[in-house]
């Protein structure tokens, strides 16, 4: 009879959870695998257990995040271009840590980066959306150019280093109107 596991989905859901917060905020050098462990109530053998040590919960959280963010970009492909960059500000919003994590570059080392599989199909709904606007050869520099515009307009805002009271559901509307314009529908 084989033995029930020891950690469940929730708790490795809760120090993926627990991990981005905590770079968030300290730096992946400030944290230690037994702060992780204390705050997600459990202990440093289960972290071990789940993802093998730290380089490895790093790798996870920003898998994680990646995954997260490629189904959002997934349910919002069929809406087009625009929704895609809606969905880019939505989930951004919803998600800080993971966001910051994944494109602040502050783990992003040789050993602590995800697989290029996990990152192309996030960016898989960009690259189709965009494949039905512009000739093959010019999908790449296009998503990069999309990606850039939503991207720095969501940056800005997570940063709040604008003056008070920019009223950024405009401003995001004109980002993704530039957009439409720049990459318009066949």
């Amino acid at each position: 009879m084989a033995r029930p596991p020891l950690y469940d989905d929730l708790l490795r859901d809760r120090l993926l959870a627990e991990t981005a917060a905590m770079v968030d905020d300290k730096g992946p050098e400030r944290i230690s695998l037994r702060d992780i462990a204390v705050n997600a109530g459990t202990s440093t053998s289960a972290v071990y257990a789940l993802f093998g040590g730290k380089t490895e919960l790093l790798v996870a959280v920003i898998e994680h995040g990646f995954a997260s963010f490629g189904e959002a970009q997934a349910d919002a492909e069929p809406e087009g271009l625009r929704a895609l960059g809606l969905s880019y500000r939505s989930w951004a919003m919803a998600n800080p840590a993971l966001y910051r994590l994944m494109f602040g570059g502050g783990v992003a080392t040789e050993d602590c980066r995800p697989d290029d599989a996990t990152m192309s199909a996030a960016m898989a709904p960009l690259m189709r959306a965009l494949g039905a606007r512009v000739p093959e050869s010019e999908v790449t520099a296009a998503a990069l150019t999309v990606w850039a515009q939503v991207h720095g307009a969501v940056s800005l805002e997570l940063a709040g280093v604008t003056p008070p009271l920019v009223p950024w559901d405009s401003v995001y509307d004109a980002v993704v109107d530039a957009v439409e314009r720049a990459f318009p529908a066949s």
